[in-house]
């Protein structure tokens, strides 16, 4: 699907009136309460839909920015030491909203850093991203009132900190962003949704299979813009897409694709069944040569 990147009347009022729409993502970005990091996306949001928000398209690429504004809790942890646990128990329960929360939050400042770091980029993008750091900001909200209604807070259990080395290690470029971010981290939460509603389905969590609902259907949204954006960028470098796609995720060993794979969102989203075939593949083959080299030395 192509993007349109003419300038509408609300885009073209941006660029000449209001307080810079970087600025004051960046404000929203270095957050640290998550309250008001939400209070502020809408705002921000709302801002933008009122033109009271400008783009500066020619402001320079900022430098990296190896932390957002975070609270002092959740602990974060690597990936691999984060405990395990069951689902079954309240603890379980707890903790497993509590990991879907912190993406959420996560995707709060993923979205911002979008829109402060590459002003470059058309009208259009900004206006994308500020609207998906609004939407994720009433997903984290939707959560953490589930998560609350357990008797737990955001910040109780441990979490890590993926997402973001992944926004560090492409602040460089939005081509590798869009790539990276909303086409593999985020493209994973759609194959991993239906497996986290049907652990919460086996233990009669009913309301918050509905949260993950609203949250599914948007997110579908959102990796649809990273992809729109993706193509947009390879169009404008003469690139091919899903050859440039896959050279990118085998260059920063981005993770893969792991089964089951939700193919109606995928596809929704804008990949094609043969691109995450490929990606499927090359997981087979990552998982070989770990396999290999964990082996013991006879």
């Amino acid at each position: 699907m192509p993007v349109n990147v003419a300038h509408s009347a609300q885009g073209e009022q941006s660029e000449r009136s209001g307080r810079s729409v970087h600025e004051a993502a960046f404000r929203v970005l270095m957050t640290a309460e998550p309250a008001a990091k939400c209070a502020g996306a809408q705002e921000l949001w709302q801002g933008w839909q009122s033109g009271a928000l400008r783009v500066e398209p020619k402001r320079p690429l900022p430098p990296p920015l190896l932390q957002p504004g975070r609270p002092e809790r959740p602990v974060l942890l690597p990936p691999a030491a984060m405990p395990k646990r069951k689902v079954g128990t309240r603890e379980g329960h707890a903790a497993l909203l509590h990991a879907v929360a912190h993406i959420e939050f996560n995707a709060i400042d993923l979205a911002l850093d979008c829109v402060w770091r590459f002003a470059a980029m058309p009208t259009a993008f900004h206006a994308d991203w500020l609207r998906i750091a609004a939407e994720e900001a009433y997903h984290f909200g939707l959560v953490c009132a589930r998560l609350e209604a357990l008797g737990f807070f955001y910040g109780d259990f441990p979490a890590h900190n993926g997402l973001w080395e992944m926004a560090v290690k492409t602040m460089d470029d939005p081509l590798a962003r869009m790539a990276l971010v909303p086409r593999v981290l985020e493209a994973r939460g759609l194959d991993a949704t239906p497996v986290i509603q049907e652990k919460l389905r086996q233990i009669g969590d009913t309301a918050s299979l509905a949260v993950l609902d609203v949250i599914l259907r948007d997110e579908v949204g959102h990796v649809a813009a990273g992809d729109r954006w993706f193509r947009w960028l390879c169009a404008e470098r003469s690139l091919p897409p899903e050859e440039t796609y896959q050279a990118l995720v085998e260059r920063f060993r981005a993770p893969l694709p792991y089964p089951p794979v939700n193919w109606a969102a995928r596809e929704q989203a804008g990949f094609s069944r043969a691109e995450v075939q490929r990606l499927l593949a090359l997981r087979a083959k990552r998982d070989k040569q770990k396999r290999k080299t964990s082996r013991p030395s006879s």
